[in-house]
């Protein structure tokens, strides 16, 4: 019925139903069956597992960001056409020590946990020195490393997890094996299930640098690849002593890309401020203005750092959405956020669960969403300053030396509306990742709120388009289709909210093509948001 009309068509959220995926709910004793209309294609056999934060406060303690709430997986069981939902929290320290001691007891991204007021001053003084306890609470993706499965957030820590029984099998420090100080929630996965990650890290001298990890894939005699991890190649840091934040990286077939964003997590701040002032990780964020996004690339096999500087202006960035090579240049697509403003000074829960009129007043103050391609010329040694060095056919975006050897990139706009973001991108990862491609998908975030489907040609900028009233769906995920030959041969899988209805959510499967319906399967409670996740056949 939507399909028509384009990417940025208005829909507004007066009733403000979707306060309701920012709720706190409780896990399930046993899967529950779900109502099934349309008709599940007989190819989907598997699980669909997702993460999100669950439980929104402890106790009378609130949690107060959207990504400090209690990690929550979730997981739609798909089988001769039957459909079955359940869910369980991850049983981090975070969330156990929470529940026992009912109060938040290790520090969210946006929550300060106070030491315990029931010590005596003696003790309480003595935990405010301990440094940083860092929150395990893995509520952003969950992926595959050799034949095991982890959930994950962005700190040191990963949780071992049974996908099938969502039971928390432990916890892990990535510490232990490589030189990191966390890694992100967005590895890239080669067909043979190597892993590779970025975090930052010390490098040479004490200052900072970025790592590159490469976990290989399963072991023959069985042993833990995570004990194999190795640092493949460093990125330099622009500043000594503030990393900028990373959410993820590009890969392509030969390159590692890494977008150095303005937005700089102030490493001395982090490291004192923290014990005294009762701060959070949202404290020690800062944008630098002057800075610029610096991009960086890395050859992968044998990692060589390749020591040319790109620039262009500044920009937040969370997610790529593909990187590839094409006739000497490596074509970066990603859906960036224009400025230097960290945006997640809009993801505070307050902000979210406002009225309608206060979400939109809010996010005009933030930055512009936009789809943008940038294009990286990888030989550049003979060219004179002024000129374009980017030749590609297809595209028009611009890379130009300037006098003092840097190279300065301007993007090509893939997709723009005002206030509405093309997010949470998606591509035919096993058919197309690190390969030229015409496909992405998305979440569309309406001033910030979830509430449509989109499918965008990044070679033509066609959108497609699937939105309902008060309706608000989750990153969709592609399966390709068996016997597909077209990269959009396949469908969407999305979790759908609809807190009004009489079944509150619903797994919904779209067809890739023209994002028309294929079939839902609702269940009777409601599930709240969910950030990333798999699809595991």
């Amino acid at each position: 019925l939507y399909n028509f009309c384009h990417c940025f068509c208005e829909f507004e959220h007066p009733a403000g139903t979707y306060k309701k995926i920012f709720e706190t709910c409780e896990e399930l004793a046993e899967p529950l069956p779900a109502t099934v209309t349309g008709r599940i294609p007989s190819y989907l056999k598997g699980s669909l597992l997702r993460l999100g934060p669950g439980l929104f406060e402890v106790g009378d303690e609130p949690f107060y960001h959207l990504f400090d709430g209690q990690a929550l997986m979730h997981k739609f069981d798909l089988k001769n056409g039957q459909v079955t939902y359940f869910r369980k929290f991850v049983k981090t320290d975070a969330y156990v020590r929470a529940i026992t001691e009912k109060r938040v007891v290790i520090t969210e991204f946006g929550t300060f946990a106070y030491p315990d007021p029931c010590k005596n001053i003696f003790s309480r003084f003595f935990s405010y020195f301990k440094g940083v306890e860092v929150t395990d609470n893995c509520l952003v993706n969950v992926y595959p490393v050799g034949e095991d499965f982890y959930a994950v957030t962005e700190t040191n820590y990963i949780t071992k997890v049974n996908t099938d029984t969502l039971e928390t099998l432990k916890k892990v420090d990535m510490c232990d094996y490589v030189n990191i100080n966390g890694v992100t929630a967005h590895p890239h996965i080669e067909k043979d299930g190597t892993v590779y990650n970025i975090g930052n890290c010390m490098g040479k001298g004490a200052t900072l640098a970025y790592n590159i990890v490469r976990i290989p894939p399963t072991q023959k005699d069985k042993s833990d690849p995570i004990e194999k991890s190795k640092v493949v190649v460093q990125f330099p840091s622009a500043e000594r002593f503030k990393p900028s934040y990373v959410h993820s990286f590009g890969m392509s077939e030969n390159y590692f890309v890494f977008v150095e964003t303005p937005v700089k997590i102030n490493l001395l701040k982090f490291l004192s401020a923290w014990s005294i002032r009762g701060s959070n990780y949202m404290d020690c964020f800062e944008s630098n203005e002057s800075q610029g996004t610096n991009f960086h690339i890395a050859k992968k096999d044998p990692g060589e750092y390749i020591d040319l500087k790109f620039k262009g202006a500044a920009i937040g960035m969370f997610h790529h959405i593909n990187t590839y090579e094409d006739q000497g240049f490596i074509v970066v697509d990603l859906c960036s956020w224009k400025g230097f403003e960290f945006v997640y000074n809009y993801l505070w829960l307050a902000n979210l669960r406002a009225n309608w009129e206060e979400v939109k007043k809010a996010a005009m103050m933030a930055p512009q969403p936009e789809v943008r391609r940038y294009v990286i010329p990888l030989d550049v040694h003979k060219e004179e300053q002024g000129k374009n060095l980017v030749s590609l056919p297809y595209t028009t975006a611009t890379a130009t030396m300037h006098a003092d050897g840097t190279i300065w990139l301007e993007p090509e706009v893939l997709f723009s509306g005002p206030r509405q973001a093309f997010e949470f991108p998606q591509i035919n990862y096993k058919g197309y990742g690190g390969r030229n491609y015409s496909y992405a998908y998305g979440l569309g975030l309406n001033h910030f709120i979830p509430d449509r489907i989109c499918k965008l040609n990044v070679k033509t900028k066609e959108t497609w388009v699937w939105q309902e009233p008060d309706s608000y769906p989750s990153e969709p995920l592609f399966v390709q289709a068996p016997d597909g030959v077209d990269e959009d041969d396949g469908v969407l899988l999305t979790i759908v909210a609809a807190p009004g209805s009489q079944r509150p959510a619903y797994l919904l499967i779209l067809n890739a093509k023209d994002l028309s319906e294929v079939a839902r399967a609702e269940v009777d409670c409601s599930i709240p948001v969910t950030f990333h996740g798999m699809y595991k056949p």
